[in-house]
């Protein structure tokens, strides 16, 4: 029935599979930044957690019985170690973004997202017509002057820590600018938290940023934090009307308890460990800039390919060689990208190796 389509897309070089992948290439490719996908005995910890409980499983929405202990310790640690009053937790960043945006603007609200935020909340804001405005990525002019054009009786600014594609940093000013407002913020900490921050806490932290009521805080768990889900953070305010308006918080079934669990004591751990792992990411950051000459300031390295065709065969090329990384094409990004994750559990030498491999091979 869609055979036209489905032509389409492999004619422009944006057909996509899922692939099992062999287990043994070195992953530079997942969002699997600290390397804690491979860690049994975090695992294994986990498992003990769980089963001090009689309840294993999450059996209905947060709102029946479905709500488990160790959804609430972990909303607690979260909340505590990132300074906020209260947290939530989500079934994914996918239904966080869901139930923030559709949830929180209101009628007679406007909400200012960054062009680049994450199709989850591009798609949560298609719901909300003409009460969305969307200004150009990170620009804080752009901002301003479309805050001025737009009043409302909440403001609403969205955007992201460090970028999924380009690895780039939300400005500070943004900050500054929500500040000044008087505007709520929202930044999906996915791809920052784990990664940015004396203690790995995220932007917030990085940025030195004093946590106020009008701050939101959303994560996922399935990236640096080795587990699968999401959080919100915020004043028990938000979080209170969240969970009385938000239909994915209400209507789905309560997020997984083992793999709270799992993120839990990695969290935990995270934390024990921030100093040993901020120098890991430091080193693969210095690598990034004497080797590539690019400035690096996340986990995420994106080189811009020629065509969708020259960044699969480059894929497959480093494949050959032992390596994964990504191979990012049309529409999620303008131009197509080898996004090369700089994982922790990949060692600096096999990191070298591998841009030294691009470098070589990549035509401009």
């Amino acid at each position: 029935m869609y055979e036209n389509e489905l032509k389409a897309l492999k004619k422009a070089g944006r057909f996509r599979e899922r692939h099992l992948y062999d287990d043994r290439l070195d992953d530079l490719a997942s969002n699997d930044y600290l390397g804690l996908s491979h860690n049994k005995k975090q695992f294994k910890k986990a498992v003990k957690l769980v089963t001090k409980y009689d309840t294993i499983s999450s059996k209905a929405s947060m709102l029946v019985n479905g709500y488990h202990p160790i959804h609430r310790i972990f909303e607690l640690t979260m909340a505590e170690y990132n300074g906020f009053e209260e947290g939530l937790v989500a079934g994914s960043g996918f239904l966080a973004n869901m139930s923030l945006i559709e949830a929180l603007v209101r009628k007679g609200d406007m909400l200012f997202m960054d062009e680049e935020y994450h199709a989850s909340g591009q798609m949560a804001s298609q719901l909300l017509g003409d009460r969305v405005v969307i200004f150009a990525h990170n620009d804080i002019n752009d901002l301003k002057q479309k805050l001025a054009a737009h009043p409302a009786n909440r403001q609403i600014i969205a955007v992201e820590g460090i970028y999924s594609m380009s690895g780039e940093l939300c400005k500070k000013e943004i900050f500054e600018i929500a500040d000044e407002a008087k505007t709520l913020l929202i930044v999906d900490e996915a791809h920052s938290a784990g990664v940015l921050g004396k203690n790995l806490l995220g932007i917030f932290e990085y940025y030195d940023i004093s946590i106020n009521e009008r701050h939101i805080k959303m994560g996922t768990l399935g990236k640096a934090y080795g587990s699968y889900g999401a959080y919100i953070l915020a004043s028990s305010h938000i979080i209170t009307f969240l969970v009385n308006r938000a239909k994915p918080i209400i209507y789905s079934t309560a997020p997984s308890v083992f793999d709270t669990a799992l993120a839990l004591v990695n969290v935990k751990y995270i934390r024990k460990n921030a100093k040993k792992y901020k120098k890991k990411i430091l080193e693969r950051q210095t690598v990034v800039k004497k080797m590539m000459g690019i400035p690096c300031h996340s986990l995420i390295l994106p080189i811009v390919m020629p065509s969708n065709e020259y960044a699969l065969f480059m894929q497959k090329g480093l494949m050959s060689q032992g390596y994964l990384v990504g191979a990012i094409r049309q529409p999620t990004v303008k131009k197509p990208i080898l996004r090369v994750i700089l994982n922790l559990g990949v060692s600096v030498k096999k990191l070298q190796h591998v841009l030294a491999l691009i470098s070589h091979n990549t035509v401009q």
